[in-house]
């Protein structure tokens, strides 16, 4: 069953299983006389082909060690998020590291641009990160395939403005989060009912009114804009 803030890729089963590149099966010499001379070229190409990839592939197990060493030389915690209705400047929170880590990630990896806001659902949120072009689905699979840790001990909650991860409803009992996808809520009075089940790691600074904006566009049944609603560009402010 799926959930509001479920990630869309359950909703339109489009979740992408990640390959790691495995090693081609080796040449094996005939004799212990023969040497390693092809299995060693193989092993070599093997290499090369991962040195040559764009960027890291991340795996589960890959992902705390590597978000945190990136958390620390990355201190930047404020991200604009450009639309055709203006832009939304978010805070993200020093004690969420792996979220604010990810996010960064994923600005500078430009997976956002030219994803949408696809679920809008109106006096409620705002969801964005996903969308039908066929690039999200690549990006995705370059980038890795991995969920985020909760990082509820931080304390934070579902206040108009709170900058949440999205997470999928089935199979996911620790609650961990989605890393491509992520909601605002735009509620007047907040949507607590998603505390500790939703890690929220951030907060809209500025553009509040774009957020309102975005939130009174027509939908379709799914909560769909009928009008798709570009992430045009993500930049890092500082």
């Amino acid at each position: 069953m799926i959930t509001v803030f479920a990630s869309c890729e359950d909703k339109q089963t489009s979740r992408q299983n990640s390959t790691t590149p495995t090693l081609e099966k080796p040449v094996q010499p005939d004799t212990n006389a023969r040497d390693n001379t092809e299995v060693e070229k193989v092993v070599e190409a093997e290499e090369e082909k991962k040195e040559r990839r764009e960027g890291p592939l991340l795996v589960q197990e890959e992902l705390i060690p590597f978000y945190t060493a990136y958390a620390q030389k990355n201190n930047s915690n404020r991200v604009r998020i450009k639309t055709r209705f203006g832009n939304i400047d978010v805070e993200l929170f020093r004690d969420t590291p792996l979220h604010r880590a990810n996010f960064l990630y994923l600005v500078k990896q430009d997976y956002f641009d030219n994803t949408f806001f696809h679920r809008v659902t109106e006096g409620f949120v705002i969801q964005g990160g996903n969308s039908d072009n066929p690039d999200t689905n690549k990006k995705r699979h370059r980038i890795g395939d991995f969920l985020i840790p909760s990082e509820f001990e931080a304390g934070h909650r579902h206040v108009r403005g709170a900058l949440a991860a999205a997470k999928y409803a089935e199979q996911n009992v620790s609650k961990a989060s989605s890393p491509f996808e992520f909601y605002i809520v735009q509620d007047p009075n907040g949507a607590h009912h998603l505390d500790n089940d939703h890690t929220v790691f951030g907060r809209v600074i500025s553009g509040m009114d774009v957020v309102d904006k975005i939130n009174k566009v027509e939908t379709d049944q799914s909560d769909w804009p009928l009008t798709n609603i570009h992430i045009l560009e993500t930049e890092i402010l500082d």
